[in-house]
């Protein structure tokens, strides 16, 4: 795998080529262009769909939002100060997304 010297990005096969979506290009030799093997067309359709934050994996609990007044929010515990404190409790409304924190 080699990187693009100008922005860092990945560099992908292309023919006898490698190129970066930033638009440089490098000219394969015969050895490289056999060390790649087939060449892969990518199509500017495809596309990868990145899970993050989307999947609703943390507990929920019955809460007020103060921004939108809906009644559930995701939450999860963070130790924000010293280890000889409590820990603080982050919420996350399920409907608007906004996030706030109660401390103990």
């Amino acid at each position: 795998m080699q990187f693009c010297p100008e922005c860092g990005g990945i560099l992908l096969p292309n023919d006898d080529k490698i190129q970066c979506k930033c638009g440089y290009t490098k000219d394969l030799t015969e050895e490289e262009i056999d060390q790649y093997g087939e060449s892969v067309k990518i199509d500017a359709k495809d596309t990868v769909v990145m899970k993050g934050e989307d999947v609703d994996t943390l507990p929920t609990t019955k809460v007020t939002c103060p921004k939108c007044g809906h009644g559930k929010a995701f939450w999860w515990l963070q130790q924000t100060r010293s280890a000889d404190e409590a820990e603080t409790r982050f919420l996350r409304c399920m409907k608007c997304k906004h996030t706030w924190r109660e401390y103990d």
